[in-house]
Protein backbone atom coordinates (compact mmCIF):
# COMPACT_ATOMS: atom_id res chain seq x y z
CA UNK A 1 0.00 0.00 0.00
CA UNK A 2 2.65 2.47 1.42
CA UNK A 3 4.45 1.54 -2.55
CA UNK A 4 1.40 2.24 -4.37
CA UNK A 5 1.17 5.92 -3.02
CA UNK A 6 5.08 6.40 -3.00
CA UNK A 7 4.50 5.85 -6.86
CA UNK A 8 1.31 7.55 -7.19
CA UNK A 9 3.08 10.56 -5.41
CA UNK A 10 6.33 10.34 -7.98
CA UNK A 11 3.70 10.38 -10.80
CA UNK A 12 3.38 13.67 -12.89
CA UNK A 13 -0.16 15.22 -12.82
CA UNK A 14 -2.26 14.68 -16.38
CA UNK A 15 -2.22 18.50 -16.56
CA UNK A 16 1.35 19.11 -16.02
CA UNK A 17 2.28 16.40 -18.92
CA UNK A 18 -0.58 17.87 -21.26
CA UNK A 19 1.10 21.65 -20.47
CA UNK A 20 4.50 20.62 -21.16
CA UNK A 21 4.11 18.71 -24.07
CA UNK A 22 1.77 21.63 -25.54
CA UNK A 23 5.00 24.27 -24.99
CA UNK A 24 7.13 21.30 -26.82
CA UNK A 25 4.96 21.18 -29.60
CA UNK A 26 4.29 25.05 -29.65
CA UNK A 27 7.88 25.67 -29.74
CA UNK A 28 8.98 23.45 -32.45
CA UNK A 29 6.21 24.73 -34.53
CA UNK A 30 6.89 28.20 -34.20
CA UNK A 31 10.80 28.39 -34.34
CA UNK A 32 11.55 24.90 -36.72
CA UNK A 33 8.25 24.22 -38.87
CA UNK A 34 7.00 27.94 -39.61
CA UNK A 35 10.03 29.27 -40.73
CA UNK A 36 10.94 25.77 -42.83
CA UNK A 37 7.24 26.24 -44.55
CA UNK A 38 7.81 30.11 -45.47
CA UNK A 39 11.66 29.18 -46.89
CA UNK A 40 9.22 26.97 -49.49
CA UNK A 41 6.03 29.36 -49.82
CA UNK A 42 8.60 32.10 -50.82
CA UNK A 43 10.72 29.57 -52.95
CA UNK A 44 7.88 29.57 -55.46
CA UNK A 45 6.08 32.60 -54.81
CA UNK A 46 6.62 34.22 -58.34
CA UNK A 47 5.68 30.57 -60.08
CA UNK A 48 7.58 27.26 -60.45
CA UNK A 49 9.08 28.31 -64.21
CA UNK A 50 11.02 31.46 -61.67
CA UNK A 51 11.64 28.72 -59.09
CA UNK A 52 13.62 26.51 -61.85
CA UNK A 53 15.10 28.98 -63.63
CA UNK A 54 16.55 30.64 -59.66
CA UNK A 55 18.07 27.10 -59.23
CA UNK A 56 19.71 26.70 -63.66
CA UNK A 57 20.99 30.40 -63.12
CA UNK A 58 24.84 30.08 -63.84
CA UNK A 59 25.86 31.89 -60.60
CA UNK A 60 22.89 29.22 -58.62
CA UNK A 61 24.79 25.76 -60.62
CA UNK A 62 28.30 27.09 -59.81
CA UNK A 63 27.59 27.53 -56.59
CA UNK A 64 25.83 24.49 -55.94
CA UNK A 65 28.91 22.51 -58.08
CA UNK A 66 31.41 24.14 -55.39
CA UNK A 67 28.87 23.57 -52.50
CA UNK A 68 29.52 19.80 -53.56
CA UNK A 69 32.69 19.48 -54.37
CA UNK A 70 33.77 20.64 -51.42
CA UNK A 71 31.50 18.26 -49.42
CA UNK A 72 33.42 15.33 -51.66
CA UNK A 73 36.76 16.52 -50.94
CA UNK A 74 35.83 16.81 -47.17
CA UNK A 75 33.68 14.51 -45.67
CA UNK A 76 35.61 11.18 -47.19
CA UNK A 77 38.96 13.08 -45.98
CA UNK A 78 36.63 13.36 -42.38
CA UNK A 79 35.71 10.23 -42.65
CA UNK A 80 39.39 8.48 -42.86
CA UNK A 81 40.27 10.44 -39.72
CA UNK A 82 37.45 10.28 -37.99
CA UNK A 83 38.01 5.94 -38.21
CA UNK A 84 41.72 6.37 -37.06
CA UNK A 85 41.69 8.65 -34.67
CA UNK A 86 38.48 6.67 -32.77
CA UNK A 87 40.65 3.38 -33.26
CA UNK A 88 43.92 5.06 -31.89
CA UNK A 89 42.11 6.14 -29.09
CA UNK A 90 40.40 3.65 -27.91
CA UNK A 91 42.35 0.75 -28.66
CA UNK A 92 45.60 2.27 -27.71
CA UNK A 93 46.95 3.84 -24.22
CA UNK A 94 49.83 6.47 -25.22
CA UNK A 95 50.90 10.08 -23.95
CA UNK A 96 48.64 13.26 -24.92
CA UNK A 97 45.33 10.67 -25.73
CA UNK A 98 43.39 13.32 -23.80
CA UNK A 99 45.02 16.27 -25.68
CA UNK A 100 44.12 14.24 -28.99
CA UNK A 101 40.09 14.35 -27.94
CA UNK A 102 40.70 17.82 -26.64
CA UNK A 103 41.93 18.83 -30.43
CA UNK A 104 39.28 17.10 -31.94
CA UNK A 105 36.82 19.07 -29.71
CA UNK A 106 38.31 22.34 -31.22
CA UNK A 107 36.04 23.23 -33.47
CA UNK A 108 33.22 22.85 -31.46
CA UNK A 109 34.88 25.51 -29.17
CA UNK A 110 36.10 27.71 -31.55
CA UNK A 111 33.78 30.21 -33.68
CA UNK A 112 33.80 28.91 -37.47
CA UNK A 113 34.60 32.98 -38.02
CA UNK A 114 37.98 32.48 -36.10
CA UNK A 115 38.87 29.02 -38.12
CA UNK A 116 38.32 30.86 -41.14
CA UNK A 117 40.67 34.00 -39.77
CA UNK A 118 43.15 31.29 -38.88
CA UNK A 119 43.47 30.23 -42.65
CA UNK A 120 43.58 33.85 -43.72
CA UNK A 121 47.14 34.23 -41.43
CA UNK A 122 48.45 31.72 -42.02
CA UNK A 123 47.86 31.53 -46.05
CA UNK A 124 46.46 35.29 -46.86
CA UNK A 125 48.77 37.79 -48.63
CA UNK A 126 50.03 38.97 -45.36
CA UNK A 127 49.98 36.07 -43.50
CA UNK A 128 52.91 33.78 -42.73
CA UNK A 129 53.11 31.70 -45.80
CA UNK A 130 51.59 34.41 -48.14
CA UNK A 131 54.77 35.52 -49.73
CA UNK A 132 55.96 31.93 -50.40
CA UNK A 133 52.51 30.87 -51.69
CA UNK A 134 52.77 34.23 -54.09
CA UNK A 135 56.36 33.78 -55.32
CA UNK A 136 55.53 30.12 -56.04
CA UNK A 137 51.61 30.81 -57.70
CA UNK A 138 49.39 29.23 -55.27
CA UNK A 139 46.04 30.44 -54.00
CA UNK A 140 44.65 29.25 -51.17
CA UNK A 141 42.93 32.04 -49.86
CA UNK A 142 39.91 33.12 -52.29
CA UNK A 143 40.19 29.81 -54.11
CA UNK A 144 38.91 26.70 -53.58
CA UNK A 145 41.34 25.05 -51.49
CA UNK A 146 40.98 27.51 -49.07
CA UNK A 147 37.40 26.59 -48.92
CA UNK A 148 38.28 23.17 -48.52
CA UNK A 149 40.44 23.52 -45.72
CA UNK A 150 37.94 25.74 -43.94
CA UNK A 151 35.20 23.37 -44.02
CA UNK A 152 37.09 20.50 -43.19
CA UNK A 153 38.64 22.02 -39.91
CA UNK A 154 35.01 23.18 -38.89
CA UNK A 155 33.29 19.15 -39.61
CA UNK A 156 36.28 17.27 -38.58
CA UNK A 157 34.86 16.08 -35.40
CA UNK A 158 31.61 14.73 -36.15
CA UNK A 159 33.00 11.04 -37.42
CA UNK A 160 35.31 10.77 -35.04
CA UNK A 161 33.14 11.63 -31.82
CA UNK A 162 30.07 9.60 -32.90
CA UNK A 163 32.62 6.27 -33.10
CA UNK A 164 34.58 6.86 -30.41
CA UNK A 165 31.91 6.13 -27.54
CA UNK A 166 30.68 3.53 -29.65
CA UNK A 167 34.23 1.28 -30.06
CA UNK A 168 34.42 2.18 -26.29
CA UNK A 169 31.13 0.36 -25.38
CA UNK A 170 31.37 -2.45 -27.85
CA UNK A 171 35.21 -2.90 -26.46
CA UNK A 172 37.99 -5.04 -27.81
CA UNK A 173 37.41 -8.62 -27.46
CA UNK A 174 36.60 -10.01 -30.54
CA UNK A 175 39.47 -7.97 -32.23
CA UNK A 176 41.67 -10.12 -29.66
CA UNK A 177 39.91 -13.14 -30.36
CA UNK A 178 40.33 -12.33 -34.49
CA UNK A 179 44.66 -11.39 -33.90
CA UNK A 180 44.94 -14.23 -32.04
CA UNK A 181 43.59 -16.50 -34.59
CA UNK A 182 46.12 -15.26 -36.92
CA UNK A 183 44.34 -12.16 -38.76
CA UNK A 184 46.17 -9.76 -39.89
CA UNK A 185 45.45 -6.13 -39.13
CA UNK A 186 43.19 -4.73 -42.54
CA UNK A 187 41.51 -8.32 -42.73
CA UNK A 188 40.56 -7.92 -39.08
CA UNK A 189 39.48 -4.38 -39.40
CA UNK A 190 37.10 -5.10 -42.83
CA UNK A 191 35.70 -8.33 -41.03
CA UNK A 192 35.70 -7.47 -37.74
CA UNK A 193 35.57 -3.80 -36.59
CA UNK A 194 34.23 -2.16 -39.72
CA UNK A 195 30.54 -4.47 -39.38
CA UNK A 196 30.22 -3.49 -35.77
CA UNK A 197 30.64 0.33 -36.36
CA UNK A 198 29.03 0.78 -39.82
CA UNK A 199 26.17 2.37 -38.34
CA UNK A 200 27.60 4.76 -36.37
CA UNK A 201 30.23 5.33 -38.67
CA UNK A 202 27.05 5.92 -41.59
CA UNK A 203 25.31 8.08 -38.83
CA UNK A 204 28.50 10.39 -38.40
CA UNK A 205 28.81 11.05 -42.29
CA UNK A 206 25.38 11.94 -42.65
CA UNK A 207 26.21 14.47 -40.09
CA UNK A 208 29.29 15.48 -41.39
CA UNK A 209 27.78 16.18 -44.64
CA UNK A 210 25.26 18.48 -43.84
CA UNK A 211 27.07 20.34 -41.91
CA UNK A 212 29.92 20.70 -44.64
CA UNK A 213 27.42 21.78 -47.62
CA UNK A 214 25.59 24.31 -44.85
CA UNK A 215 29.01 25.67 -43.84
CA UNK A 216 28.80 29.58 -43.83
CA UNK A 217 31.04 31.51 -41.16
CA UNK A 218 34.41 29.75 -42.03
CA UNK A 219 33.68 29.45 -45.47
CA UNK A 220 32.62 33.00 -45.99
CA UNK A 221 36.00 34.58 -44.52
CA UNK A 222 38.48 32.42 -47.06
CA UNK A 223 35.97 33.02 -49.94
CA UNK A 224 36.15 36.35 -50.93
CA UNK A 225 32.85 36.11 -52.12
CA UNK A 226 33.42 36.08 -55.28
CA UNK A 227 30.23 35.32 -58.01
CA UNK A 228 30.59 32.24 -59.93
CA UNK A 229 33.93 31.59 -58.41
CA UNK A 230 34.11 30.48 -54.82
CA UNK A 231 30.62 31.24 -53.86
CA UNK A 232 28.68 28.19 -52.35
CA UNK A 233 25.42 27.95 -51.76
CA UNK A 234 24.62 29.48 -48.57
CA UNK A 235 26.98 32.43 -49.48
CA UNK A 236 24.87 32.84 -52.79
CA UNK A 237 22.24 32.54 -51.06
CA UNK A 238 22.88 35.87 -48.95
CA UNK A 239 24.55 37.64 -51.83
CA UNK A 240 21.01 37.33 -53.57
CA UNK A 241 19.17 38.12 -50.44
CA UNK A 242 21.37 41.14 -49.92
CA UNK A 243 20.42 42.51 -53.57
CA UNK A 244 16.87 42.02 -53.03
CA UNK A 245 16.62 38.52 -55.14
CA UNK A 246 14.40 36.86 -52.10
CA UNK A 247 12.35 34.71 -54.30
CA UNK A 248 15.53 33.67 -56.14
CA UNK A 249 17.56 33.61 -52.36
CA UNK A 250 14.64 31.18 -51.07
CA UNK A 251 14.80 28.35 -53.81
CA UNK A 252 18.78 27.61 -53.34
CA UNK A 253 18.00 27.98 -49.78
CA UNK A 254 14.81 25.43 -50.12
CA UNK A 255 17.85 22.84 -51.36
CA UNK A 256 19.47 23.48 -48.32
CA UNK A 257 16.40 23.40 -46.30
CA UNK A 258 15.92 19.68 -48.63
CA UNK A 259 19.11 18.27 -47.21
CA UNK A 260 18.47 19.35 -43.79
CA UNK A 261 14.82 17.05 -43.58
CA UNK A 262 16.58 14.10 -45.34
CA UNK A 263 19.62 14.65 -42.88
CA UNK A 264 16.54 14.48 -40.41
CA UNK A 265 14.97 11.67 -42.08
CA UNK A 266 18.34 9.65 -42.64
CA UNK A 267 19.45 10.17 -39.43
CA UNK A 268 16.29 8.60 -37.42
CA UNK A 269 16.63 6.18 -40.17
CA UNK A 270 20.14 5.19 -39.20
CA UNK A 271 19.59 5.09 -34.94
CA UNK A 272 16.91 2.95 -35.68
CA UNK A 273 19.05 0.76 -37.33
CA UNK A 274 21.94 1.52 -34.79
CA UNK A 275 19.43 0.87 -31.73
CA UNK A 276 17.82 -2.75 -33.53
CA UNK A 277 21.95 -3.90 -33.97
CA UNK A 278 22.40 -3.05 -30.60
CA UNK A 279 19.56 -4.95 -29.28
CA UNK A 280 20.37 -8.06 -31.15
Amino acid sequence: MTERKRSTALRDPPWLRFVLLAIALAFVAVFLVLPLLAVFAYAVEKGFAFFVSSLTDADARAAIRLTLIVAAISVPANTIFGVAAAWLITRFAFRGRNLLVSLIDLPFAVSPVIAGLIYVLLFGANGWLGPWLAAHDIKIIYAVPGIVLATTFVTFPFVARELIPLMQAQGSEEEQAALTLGAGGWPMFWRVVLPKIKWGLVYGVILCNARAMGEFGAVSVVSGHIRGVTNTMPLHVEILYNEYQRTAAFAVASLLALLALATLVLKQLVGWRMRGSAAA
